[in-house]
């Protein structure tokens, strides 16, 4: 039997019960004392980097939040597994088989009647990204899928430095690029009234901070510049421009309010002059 004291994680007392196929069933909830989360730098995505713990080894957090039901693989933020609105429950039934075949293609070895691995904490984020298809827009879907995908990258991102030579980092570019494309559709949707942001009170997209509706904007502003499409200059550099323009009025929010997260506006202020200096050089 494992040491109690070496447990990263353990079964809630909570019984879920999915809206979908009627499991019931026990999510699993990382321990986080005992000096087990070491944390270390922050990324320019905003993502927390943790340092291996002598006693622990290597946690992965962002293995855990999402919560999948183990008989059908719906998933989703945990708020919202409960309340996935009816029309949306028959139609995940129905793609239950699909969902099974589209994830075991990229992760073979997923499996949520056990503890959680690295490869399904990758997992348990694709299928979030499957599952908020079938809400509707009052749950904010969009920015859900993109913080969802994003989180997915991240985690091929740690399978490809622990499993080198298995393509996973070519799939978690896959999957930034996504992000990229998500994170600026559901910032346009938002501004165009197609999509409210008001079903989501935590943007993440790392599960230390909040970095609320500036962090969302400074990420669609980062991942259009490292991640964006560069096949046709001149949409480029009109995407640039607008992104530019995004970071200065990030700026603007920073200086007129003390409540704003430093580092957000540390990195704010370097992606400012990075996407300046891109446009500078196709000008010249």
């Amino acid at each position: 039997m494992e040491d109690k004291e070496l447990k990263i994680s353990f079964a809630s007392k909570e019984e879920y019960h999915c809206p979908v196929c009627e499991t019931v069933f026990h999510r699993e909830e990382l321990l986080s004392g005992s000096g087990r989360l070491i944390a270390g730098a922050i990324t320019d995505e905003l993502h927390r980097l943790y340092e291996p713990s002598a006693k622990y080894g290597t946690i992965y957090p962002l293995a855990y939040p999402a919560t999948v039901c183990p008989e059908c693989w719906f998933a989703s933020v945990d708020k919202d597994f409960s309340n996935l609105p009816s029309p949306g429950r028959q139609k995940i039934l129905d793609t239950r088989e699909s969902r099974f075949k589209e994830t075991r293609l990229i992760f073979p070895s997923a499996d949520f009647t056990k503890p959680r691995d690295l490869v399904s904490g990758a997992a348990s984020w694709y299928l979030t990204l499957i599952c908020y298809e079938y809400y509707p827009k009052e749950f904010s879907p969009a920015i859900k899928q993109a913080i969802a995908a994003i989180r997915t990258g991240w985690l091929l991102e740690d399978l490809a430095g622990k499993y080198p030579g298995y393509h996973y980092d070519w799939l978690a570019l896959l999957f930034k690029k996504k992000a990229q494309f998500l994170y600026n559709e559901a910032i346009a949707r938002e501004q165009n009234g197609k999509e409210t942001l008001s079903g989501i009170k935590n943007f993440g997209p790392d599960t230390d901070k909040n970095y609320a509706y500036e962090g969302a904007l400074y990420l669609s502003a980062l991942l259009k510049l490292k991640y964006g499409p560069r096949d046709n200059a001149e949409q480029r550099m009109e995407s640039l421009s607008a992104a530019k323009r995004t970071i200065a009025k990030i700026f603007g929010l920073g200086k007129s309010s003390k409540n704003k997260p430093g580092p957000l506006l540390e990195h704010a202020r370097e992606l400012y002059e990075s996407i300046g200096r891109e446009i500078n050089e196709t000008d010249e």
